[in-house]
């Protein structure tokens, strides 16, 4: 009856420290944000269903392949990595998924302003322009019409590690997959203001609920970081998520049953400990 009596104190005092004590700790190390938006409703709506790709077809190749290639069609980027990095600070992105991968009212904001899109206003000015300069001088129908030039050469599907490289690879690494970053480090640093990371663990340090918030808006969780928002649409950006697992965290589902198993027989291990205790101690007295 005492060992009994000791057992419940201590799955009290752990019980306490578990669910009064942690979730305090998380509370101050991860505040609560508002969830991620997919729809991000705090950009103008503009309606980009109605396009007509064929318009914007004309305009993207008078404004976008300057910079930016669009290997589907056969337009490969205007310069190396390493010379338009140089030249824009970060490596344009290759437009042949933007249709798929990102929020079609994002796609549509982003082109009339990058900067207030992204949220980063804090980080680039009159003084210290954004690499993309404003299509604001354009109207929201040919805006459209681009956006749905995007939607009409989208593939249907891509693979998780495709959405990564479209979406991150210009500026992120993830050396466990041998994936380097396109923008040269240093380049990157100037940029930004500061390195970015290698995410091939970051799933472990990081958990996949903050990825996501962090992806939909990285404002809410670091604020003034340099890290933009990035628009992928809520099917994307699960797919950038599960790749980034299953390179940093490939065991998951293997050591978690694992978990299981070893909490099933430490239990198994109590009981019998307990009994064997009991015989021995009812032979001493």
């Amino acid at each position: 009856m005492k060992d009994f009596k000791l057992l419940l104190i201590v799955a009290a005092i752990t019980g306490i420290l578990y669910w009064g004590v942690e979730p305090l700790a998380h509370s101050v190390m991860h505040p609560a944000v508002a969830p991620a938006d997919y729809g991000f409703s705090d950009l103008e709506k503009i309606d980009s269903s109605k396009g007509n790709a064929a318009k914007g077809a004309e305009l993207v190749m008078a404004n976008c392949v300057a910079c930016h290639g669009i290997k589907s069609q056969g337009f490969d980027a205007p310069m190396d990595h390493e010379s338009a990095s140089a030249s824009y600070g970060v490596v344009p992105p290759d437009l042949s998924s933007a249709g798929r991968i990102y929020e079609s009212n994002y796609l549509a904001n982003f082109i009339k302003n990058p900067t207030k899109a992204a949220h980063l206003t804090h980080k680039f000015n009159e003084s210290k322009p954004y690499p993309m300069p404003a299509y604001d001088w354009m109207s929201n129908e040919e805006i459209a019409d681009i956006v749905a030039y995007f939607a009409s050469i989208a593939p249907e599907k891509v693979s998780n590690q495709e959405v990564f490289v479209d979406a991150c690879q210009r500026c992120h690494s993830m050396k466990y997959d041998k994936l380097l970053a396109e923008t040269p480090e240093e380049t990157l640093k100037d940029y930004m203001g500061s390195k970015a990371p290698d995410l091939s663990m970051m799933i472990r340090s990081k958990g996949e609920h903050y990825l996501h918030t962090f992806i939909n808006e990285p404002q809410k969780l670091l604020h003034g970081t340099a890290m933009p928002r990035v628009g992928l649409n809520e099917e994307a950006e699960k797919q950038v998520v599960s790749y980034i697992e299953s390179i940093g965290d490939s065991k998951k589902d293997e050591r978690e049953s694992l978990g299981i198993k070893a909490i099933l027989f430490m239990m198994v291990l109590s009981v019998l400990a307990y009994l064997w205790k009991h015989k021995i101690w009812k032979e001493v007295e």
